[in-house]
């Protein structure tokens, strides 16, 4: 039986997937460059969190200490890295490719905690294997032999290692430093980092319809701060291996909610893929809950 904080986690992870899970429907419908809209997500969630960050956690983050910060700068950067990687290469390969490859997350999570000594449960293994396998159900993979598909599919796996790196960092960050001291220094460098992509890329940061603007807080708001900063609150407690496959929910989430804002019927995959990655999930959760090593327990918000 999972402790009381475990199901508050597990639940709180079920929120954060919903956020992330509107995250490549409304960058479908919102009328600005992908790499600006990486960046307004950022900078609008540190402009969100000052007030807490700067007021409340002000003498935490004078005190996090050499190596917290260097490692909550470095998450930011891999951060920074995911979205500058993925978002091109949904321009270089097909969207179902991308997908697949990017989602890659979990089985790069668990390979860096096996080469770190750590020894997931076989059950870890399965079940991230399976989860994948739902996704791979859902998107197909179609890979091309054209440079200019492979550059793509380079870029979507790069992401999804990226990505794996951001989640692990902020596992170990969290042990001793609360979500709001760590997500405030981790979005300030991935805002900051990404601000310099687009300066040097020529993407238009500004001009944007009222519409737009509305568009890029609601997914501040969903994907960044219920998404993002949920999924760094638990992932001290979940751990990396939890928390990475459960982001795999983000991509039959993503289809269920274009079918029903946007109008795109998802495929007929969607429901038995949503139940097999469902169901890797259940075997990852069953592993780890057979760990010998126990986790310090992350501190509070």
């Amino acid at each position: 039986m999972r402790s009381p904080q475990a199901r508050l986690d597990l639940l709180l992870l079920a929120v954060a997937i919903s956020g992330i899970s509107l995250s490549a429907p409304l960058i479908a419908a919102t009328a600005a460059p992908a790499l600006a809209i990486a960046f307004w997500r950022n900078a609008m969630a540190v402009g969100a969190l000052s007030p807490f960050a700067l007021v409340r956690h002000r003498a935490e983050l004078r005190g996090m200490g050499r190596r917290a910060l260097l490692l909550s700068a470095a998450a930011g950067g891999l951060l920074a890295l995911h979205f500058a990687l993925w978002l091109p290469s949904l321009h270089l390969t097909s969207v179902a490719s991308s997908t697949a490859l990017v989602t890659t997350t979990p089985i790069w999570t668990t390979l860096v905690l096996r080469m770190r000594g750590h020894r997931p449960p076989a059950l870890v293994w399965a079940g991230t294997a399976v989860a994948f396998l739902g996704v791979l159900l859902l998107t197909g993979v179609d890979l091309s032999l054209s440079p200019r598909a492979l550059a793509g599919d380079a870029l979507a796996l790069g992401g999804g290692i990226a990505a794996a790196g951001y989640v692990l960092i902020g596992s170990e960050v969290r042990r001793s430093v609360s979500t709001t001291a760590y997500t405030y220094v981790c979005y300030a460098t991935t805002s900051v980092l990404l601000l310099v992509t687009c300066l040097v890329s020529g993407s238009a940061l500004a001009g944007y319809s009222g519409e737009t603007w509305l568009k890029l807080g609601l997914l501040t708001v969903a994907a960044q701060l219920l998404g993002h900063t949920l999924i760094n609150r638990v992932v001290g407690g979940l751990g990396p291996s939890i928390t990475s496959t459960a982001i795999l929910l983000e991509t039959p989430g993503a289809a269920l909610i274009a079918a029903l804002w946007l109008g795109q019927t998802p495929p007929l995959a969607a429901y038995p893929a949503l139940a097999v990655i469902l169901a890797g999930l259940a075997l990852v959760i069953t592993g780890d809950r057979r760990r010998t090593a126990v986790s310090a327990p992350p501190v509070e918000v």
